[in-house]
């Protein structure tokens, strides 16, 4: 009887090996919390526009409902608004605003605002919100007061 004797082979990886995989992985997680904080960002300035949106709208529906003028005022110095019998909404630490107003509603350079008449029409202008390289405008038509929110390519 002969006994033959096998080397055992040992199956795993190599310390080189694991390495590679964990630096792989480093960097795919790397790139993801970059895309993850790109959209964030864009978040963030289209929940602030929906948010300015609905308050114009608001505004514009009670003067309407209650048959007598109605106000949102902007304060450009604080980055808020108001709306008529709703608390002051301050936007997101970052985010740029600039108004273009009826001369009628620019009390000062600091503020300005959006009048709603009981037709529904209101005095118009453009409010457009930046954060870093995002923005949105919200056009505010004077005659039908209509409100439209749009993502802009151009400041």
């Amino acid at each position: 009887m002969v006994l033959r004797q096998t080397k055992a082979t040992l199956t795993g990886f190599t310390l080189i090996e694991v390495l590679v995989v964990l630096v792989m992985l480093a960097v795919l997680a790397g790139t993801l919390a970059f895309n993850m904080s790109g959209s964030m960002k864009a978040a963030k300035i289209r929940a602030a526009s929906k948010d300015l949106v609905a308050a114009l709208r608001y505004t514009r529906s009670q003067a309407v409902i209650k048959h007598q003028e109605q106000r949102l005022m902007i304060d450009v110095k604080e980055k808020s608004y108001t709306a008529p019998g709703k608390p002051k909404v301050v936007l997101p630490e970052g985010m740029e605003l600039k108004v273009f107003a009826a001369a009628s509603e620019v009390p000062s350079d600091d503020t300005a605002g959006f009048r709603f008449f009981s037709d529904g029409s209101s005095t118009g202008g453009r409010v457009t919100l930046i954060y870093d390289e995002r923005f949105w405008r919200i056009n505010v038509a004077w005659l039908t007061g209509e409100i439209r929110l749009f993502k802009d390519t151009e400041v």
